[in-house]
């Protein structure tokens, strides 16, 4: 079994706002799926996207909010959000603070 601090692990920059650790995947021995913590500063914006496959989010600080096509979500601590594959889909910080989830995604099949 493993345990680690996510703080442990360096952070990622994703453009000047954002960043991204990679606590859990394959270099940890895990077969099939990913987990990152993700990080938005005060203000910052993930513009709308889409991946062939599936998110599970879980907030643990801030407040944000997730773009979809069929509206928008409120991200707050406790809050979880499941993201279909294909699904377009954006964040926006609209807290005071930093807005932080974690985010799990299966690895790409090869």
């Amino acid at each position: 079994m493993l345990s680690r601090d996510y703080r442990d692990v360096p952070k990622e920059p994703v453009g000047e706002d954002k960043s991204v650790r990679w606590v859990i995947g394959e270099p940890e021995g895990a077969p099939n799926f990913a987990m990152r913590v993700i990080e938005f500063e005060r203000g910052a914006v993930f513009e709308t996207h889409q991946h062939p496959y599936e998110h599970e989010i879980f907030v643990i600080e801030g407040e944000g909010v997730a773009e979809a096509p069929d509206g928008e979500q409120i991200m707050r601590p406790g809050v979880a959000l499941y993201v279909p594959p294909g699904q377009p889909h954006g964040y926006r910080n609209t807290g005071d603070g930093p807005l932080r989830f974690i985010c799990v995604i299966p690895h790409p099949e090869d």
